[in-house]
């Protein structure tokens, strides 16, 4: 069915409301972050004088460079663990069957549905007993545990569309379950590899909560978590405040932007192999 005119105009005008929607607030705490220390900005208000020394202030209290090593070292120790486990669990429920495939399949998407708010205080007894508390062990090893439902679930569909005559080929000429895995179904999902990899990346590098109640230290943080130090730092000092706001989401504004393609095409897979 093709759209009219009319339709694809309306379209388009609620697309535009919705952009408007969405970016204003982040105009808003551009423009804030520009006015005096201390002042109290109302709305969209540029400055007479724009106090663009409030960003580097930002950046010297944030510690910057500490935060993205420390984010780095973070999304190194999750993602890759992330991917292997949810890569041959995926392998297993999709495409092997095993057995208990549909109840263990039906175990992770109950796991899809615990908020990261119920389980955080349980995670912060749990962190103290084994002595990982304030350490970044501490978010690293829960964040592997929570994105496993969603990555295994992802990967499933990749396997579970897979066609049967090449797991049968591969049988006939001989090959393991190991070298199916390796040598032949492995490569051919690289792109749902790719995908999964990038989003767990971003969720990674902007988890917040976990940052903030499972270490002290604002540099062994992830970015986002760094922004409990900044309410701390400046809690009543709103142009200050939207200036780190800006300085620690900046690197994820630039990863969206160089990555948006593989992002678009992540997503799309994931709701046409869901």
């Amino acid at each position: 069915m093709i759209a009219t005119r009319t339709e694809k105009y309306i379209g388009h005008l609620f697309l535009a409301a919705l952009m408007l929607f969405t970016v204003l607030p982040f105009v808003s705490i551009f423009f804030t972050a520009l006015h005096p220390s201390g002042s109290l900005p109302s709305g969209l208000e540029w400055p007479d004088e724009p106090q663009w020394g409030n960003f580097v202030e930002a950046f010297r209290v944030a510690e910057m460079g500490e935060l993205v090593v420390s984010s780095s070292l973070i999304v190194i120790g999750v993602v890759p663990v992330s991917l292997a486990f949810s890569t041959m669990a995926g392998f297993a429920i999709g495409l092997l069957r095993i057995p208990g495939a549909r109840w263990l399949l039906l175990l992770f998407i109950f796991g899809l549905t615990l908020p990261f708010e119920g389980i955080v205080i349980p995670l912060y007894y749990l962190a103290r007993e084994i002595g990982i508390l304030n350490t970044r062990l501490a978010i690293v090893l829960p964040l592997i545990g929570l994105f496993m439902p969603f990555g295994v679930f992802w990967m499933r569909a990749h396997f579970a569309n897979m066609p049967n005559e090449i797991t049968e080929s591969a049988r006939v000429d001989g090959a393991s379950t190991w070298d199916l895995f390796r040598r032949i179904h492995l490569p051919l999902a690289r792109g749902p590899i790719a995908s999964l990899a990038i989003l767990l990346s971003i969720w990674t590098w902007n988890q917040f909560l976990l940052a903030l109640v499972l270490v002290e230290d604002p540099t062994q943080r992830t970015m986002a978590g760094a922004l409990g130090a900044f309410q701390g730092h400046y809690a009543t000092d709103i142009p200050l405040l939207c200036a780190g706001t800006i300085v620690i989401l900046l690197p994820t504004f630039v990863i969206f932007v160089v990555l948006q393609r593989q992002l678009v095409t992540a997503l799309l897979q994931g709701s046409v192999k869901g």
